[in-house]
């Protein structure tokens, strides 16, 4: 069963630029680069909310157990690299958790 693991951070409008440049080129990347079993994708949607950027990443996994080797024992941690946090006005602590219980694509 597919678990997805959703996390929520805010920036300022001056600092959302910065911040995706940051996920794209290192980010994301270092989490490719290790290769963890059983992580299939990560996604990094954004939305201007008032005077905020929200970002969420959507990482998909196979097993909880991929999720542990990505995050730790104590899965629910947010894995917030300092250069992230540099910039992020705030940002959830924990990240959720879900199984995916059903999806489906357009035919």
């Amino acid at each position: 069963m597919t678990i997805s693991r959703i996390w929520r951070g805010w920036t300022t409008r001056d600092n959302a630029d910065a911040y995706e440049t940051l996920l794209r080129g290192e980010i994301f990347p270092g989490i490719l680069a290790r290769k963890v079993a059983g992580f299939r994708r990560i996604e990094m949607l954004r939305a201007d909310v008032g005077d905020e950027v929200e970002f969420v990443t959507v990482m998909w996994f196979d097993t909880l157990d991929a999720v542990k080797a990505f995050a730790g024992e104590d899965y629910e941690q947010a894995v917030v690299p300092p250069k992230a946090r540099a910039v992020l006005k705030r940002f959830d602590s924990r990240s959720q958790h879900y199984q995916v219980r059903d999806s489906r694509d357009a035919s």
